[in-house]
């Protein structure tokens, strides 16, 4: 079988996922070509692709080459509608990096084209790829703690300043809000976990940190509070952009409750201004519950020894899992590997493309009921997908060890 090969559009930031997928020695997949409108992206990416590596500055000049199979597409959020839809249009089969797009419309569209070509197209959800996140479904669906009833999800952005609003992540006509660009990953965990997608969303948020009145062209290395700013950067940075500029408009600290179609409440919250950077889920069941992070997983049974809840102490078990290898807790060498799989075996993954839109939806709503107010229905689309793991999965991730309690 001839290698897969690959472009990018959008060589730098996530587009680092695409080294998994250049395998030279292999033969299984080459990088060979990348679209940027950066020269520095360009020749960062030809210092690591395969030797000739065609670049240009036009992503149509790059979707005309016949010699590319499929194409990865790694662009800021306002553009990942023109580029999938450009791609599959082109022929090509795409990976998209999240959020499938800015609007439930753009993410329709891209359903709809893809549909209609026949290609494949895969979501970058990574997290449902992560070890822990694999454990943690793997036991709800065994029944480890129940019937699921309710999932709690705290995210703290201890980065948030340098992530997302040193540069163009700042402003809602970039990325409509945080809860798409950032929280896109933890609603589909939300309902990965809990086997269904959400139905009202209700929302609190504000800027209360980033954002004021400095000059919108302001830069760390020409500020004169450069030495006593608390988010000031690096000369290296490529992100540069004052914090506090007056066009930030992107809420930096938000709560989202969720009603999900199965009953399931949950709630999530986001901050960028906390000391620390950690994803913590909780998921509560009629018989205990777990909680994770990147690395670590605990589950609580409830012990029951006379029939009262209230009696006994909880049996706790812990899964030494790691982070394994790769970044987002080892998760992007496997969804990497998923998507060789689907393009060349037809191997379906567990990212479906609709989960990426019900996303879009939920974080599209929570910014509308933050910013308008009310509870907000969320829309539902074409439901063609199964929840459960798919059985036609090539290889399941390596089953964690289970410490003793």
């Amino acid at each position: 079988m001839k290698p897969l090969r690959i472009g990018l559009i959008g060589a730098s930031g996530r587009a680092v996922l695409a080294k998994h997928w250049h395998r030279p020695d292999s033969g299984e997949s080459l990088v060979v070509a990348a679209a940027d409108t950066a020269p520095r992206a360009l020749a960062e990416f030809q210092q690591w692709a395969a030797g000739g590596a065609f670049v240009t500055r036009d992503y149509r000049k790059l979707l005309a080459r016949s010699d590319l199979d499929a194409i990865g597409v790694f662009t800021p959020d306002y553009l990942h509608e023109e580029h999938a839809v450009a791609a599959l249009q082109a022929g090509k089969h795409v990976y998209l990096e999240k959020p499938m797009a800015i609007s439930i419309a753009a993410c329709d569209r891209i359903l709809r084209v893809w549909q209609e070509s026949g290609l494949r197209l895969m979501m970058g959800f990574n997290m449902r790829y992560m070890p822990v996140v694999v454990k943690a479904k793997q036991l709800v669906d065994a029944g480890a703690i129940g019937d699921v009833k309710a999932i709690w999800v705290r995210h703290f952005v201890g980065a948030g300043g340098d992530f997302y609003y040193h540069d163009w992540h700042a402003k809602q006509s970039n990325i409509l809000s945080l809860l798409l660009q950032k929280a896109s990953h933890d609603f589909d965990v939300i309902h990965w976990l809990a086997g269904a997608y959400t139905r009202r969303v209700a929302a609190f948020g504000s800027l209360d940190y980033f954002g004021g009145e400095k000059d919108n062209a302001l830069t760390c290395p020409t500020c004169s509070e450069a030495t006593t700013c608390p988010e000031v950067q690096a000369r290296d940075n490529p992100r540069q952009q004052c914090v506090f500029r007056r066009e930030v408009d992107v809420e930096d600290n938000h709560v989202v409750i969720l009603d999900l179609e199965n009953g399931i409440k949950a709630t999530y919250m986001q901050c960028h201004f906390t000391p620390e950077y950690l994803r913590n889920y909780v998921v509560i069941g009629t018989k205990g519950r777990l909680e994770m992070d990147v690395e670590r997983l605990k589950l609580w049974k409830i012990a029951r020894p006379n029939g009262r809840a209230w009696e006994g102490d909880p049996v706790r078990t812990d899964f030494a899992i790691g982070a394994g290898d790769g970044w987002h807790g080892g998760g992007d060498p496997l969804i990497a590997q998923a998507f060789l799989d689907m393009v060349r075996e037809g191997v379906e993954p567990i990212s479906h493309p609709l989960a990426g839109r019900m996303s879009v939806a939920v974080g599209c709503q929570a910014a509308r009921s933050l910013r308008e107010g009310g509870v907000q229905t969320v829309p539902s689309a074409a439901r063609n997908e199964r929840l459960a793991v798919p059985r036609a999965t090539k290889a399941a991730p390596p089953e964690p060890l289970e410490a003793s309690r």
